[in-house]
């Protein structure tokens, strides 16, 4: 542990931690949350000690404290200085994502052992990501970065469950990602040079999807001129993703029943057997059992569909993730328009993470696009996202112009909203450089900065 952060007004535990990490490249003290912050911004701490009462009782202000820390560095270690009779309140923290706790009186020899624990924990979990990251292919990394535990927890089932031949039910919001988790299991699976077949059940007329499904035979009906082969038939030695499988037909659902029982089915029409061997992954963004309790779906498929179910979280739940799917998208983004858009503006990204998104992460994308294609800046910034998405924020899509008052009042109110925009899109586009914004302004160094004082704009926010 190189660097060293002590949240505390406590002079014993000041001067313990201080005995503990003689040999620390920086010891930094803070008396509050706010400095540690500021302290933390300016440079990286490996390891914090922090007092219980700056966290409150363990409840939601203590939550969002030591979010507060995972959001400049996700991987430092945090741990909690109580008194004995407040041990609950430091388990409270430590799951909220504190890494452990310390009770008084402090001792510099138990810190130490602490810190040693804490330690040894990060090179195993530094081994174990490793080893993980061997498996997953080099196009996918980017894209299984997760900051959640829940999305953690799905790509290690991804992982355990992509060698071998079992049926798999992802079960999720639709935007969520099923199908690129569906190609990712098929990717990682020892079929990855058989086909990968997506079908979208939903999207299928109720009177085609056995044939889709299964195929058929010449003047099996009307319009049937040839033969045809479904997507079975074609998937063989490979795998098939059936989305929205909810919306199948009693019919089909019977078909699809033999065909994970025994791996035969035949095509409308027609009387030969057909083997296949096709893995089936399939997707519901409808609660299945719900169905089969209704009696609208049937329950012996949903157990044969079920072997290996995995949840996939909407992604309201995990705001966490946003800048890294964010920065995913945006790199995909320069890759396939050959343009050079750095960043996104952290107003955006704050937004972000408030957002709803009913539309989940097809939603998030779109908008990201939609911005993309609009920008002329080297960074997104908040002037081509939908209202909607920055609420009450500093930005405006549109004026508002309030017609009751008098057109002078009107006026004042209305410029005064456009130097807002103007004075942080130029730092923005100028990472918070006061003189290079100033001079693009053709305005004086210091008259900007009298201008975004008027306005409470800290450069500081703007700066890369």
């Amino acid at each position: 542990m190189q660097h060293i952060l002590i949240v505390s007004k406590n002079h014993h535990d000041i001067e313990q931690v201080r005995l503990a990490f003689q040999q620390a490249r920086t010891l930094k003290l803070a008396s509050d949350v706010g400095k540690a912050l500021e302290l933390l911004a300016q440079r990286r701490s490996d390891l914090v000690f922090i007092d219980i009462d700056m966290l409150g009782n363990g409840g939601r202000y203590c939550q969002e404290t030591i979010h507060s820390f995972k959001n400049y560095f996700p991987t430092i270690e945090i741990v909690v200085v109580a008194d004995k009779a407040r041990i609950r309140d430091a388990v409270k923290a430590v799951r909220s994502g504190a890494s452990d706790y310390v009770t008084r009186p402090l001792d510099a020899e138990e810190i130490r052992h602490v810190a040693e624990c804490i330690s040894n924990e990060m090179i195993v979990q530094s081994e174990l990501d490793y080893f993980r990251g061997q498996f997953w292919k080099t196009d996918a990394l980017a894209f299984i970065q997760t900051n959640h535990p829940a999305m953690k927890k799905v790509y290690e089932l991804i992982r355990l469950v992509a060698p071998t031949r079992a049926t798999v039910l992802l079960a999720g919001e639709t935007g969520t990602g099923k199908g690129v988790l569906a190609s990712l299991i098929h990717r990682h699976s020892n079929r990855e040079q058989g086909r990968f077949i997506s079908v979208h059940c939903g999207a299928i007329p109720e009177t085609l999807v056995e044939s889709e499904l299964f195929g058929h035979e010449k003047g099996a009906f009307t319009g049937a001129v040839r033969r045809k082969l479904g997507k079975f038939e074609i998937a063989r030695q490979g795998s098939i993703f059936l989305d929205e499988i909810a919306t199948l037909t009693p019919s089909a659902q019977i078909k699809l029943l033999q065909v994970l029982q025994d791996g035969t089915f035949s095509r409308v029409g027609g009387e030969d057997i057909i083997q296949t061997d096709a893995r089936v992954i399939a997707a519901a963004n409808m609660d299945l059992k719900a169905m089969c309790d209704q009696g609208t779906f049937r329950r012996d498929l949903y157990f044969r569909l079920n072997v290996f179910p995995i949840e996939i979280p909407p992604l309201r739940e995990r705001a966490e993730d946003i800048p890294i799917l964010a920065e995913v998208f945006l790199a995909r983004l320069n890759a396939r328009m050959n343009r050079s858009i750095k960043a996104i503006h952290p107003d955006v990204i704050a937004a972000m993470k408030r957002y709803a998104w009913p539309g989940n992460i097809r939603e998030l994308e779109n908008i990201l696009e939609r911005a993309y294609i609009l920008e002329t800046a080297d960074t997104l910034t908040p002037l081509y996202f939908p209202q909607e998405l920055l609420g009450n924020g500093p930005y405006r899509n549109a004026l508002a112009v309030d017609a009751k008052i008098p057109i002078a009042e009107a006026r004042r109110g209305v410029l005064e909203e456009f130097e807002q925009q103007y004075l942080r899109l130029l730092l923005t586009r100028n990472k918070g450089r006061v003189n290079k914004s100033a001079e693009d302004a053709g305005i004086t160094t210091r008259q900007f900065h009298k201008l975004i004082t008027r306005y409470g704009i800290i450069k500081e926010e703007f700066k890369a």
